[in-house]
């Protein structure tokens, strides 16, 4: 359940990640089916109900929380849950123009709904 609000930082800076709540284990190369995790931080491929790479829906969370942290919302918003399915699942979303070209060109790769 990769989100901000599970990120903190310790004294060294570095990330540790809480809440497991809504988490999964896997082997690697090991194929999930288990949808988990917050609406607006899943993965096309999980939200499809397709069989899916952990760490490549891990990754997509990722980019969600860079787009949070650099835009000051999130790509994919809408209170009914189909119709944000709908948006992920599109793919599409607009970037900012303050925004540099590296960090859209990154957003851009990960939020890519064919991995």
């Amino acid at each position: 359940d990769l989100k901000p609000e599970n990120l903190l930082l310790d004294s060294a800076g570095n990330i540790k990640i809480v809440d497991f709540g809504l988490s999964n284990q896997y082997k690697p190369g090991e194929k999930l089916k288990t949808a988990c995790g917050s609406p607006c931080y899943a993965a096309p491929e999980m939200i499809a109900g397709k069989s899916y790479d952990g760490l490549n829906v891990d990754i997509w969370s990722c980019g969600v929380i860079m787009y949070a942290l650099l835009c000051g919302y999130l790509p994919f918003e809408d209170a009914n849950t189909n119709k944000l399915y709908k948006k992920i699942l599109s793919g599409a979303f607009d970037i900012p123009k303050f925004i540099n070209a590296e960090a859209k060109d990154l957003m851009k790769r990960i939020l890519n709904v064919d991995p």
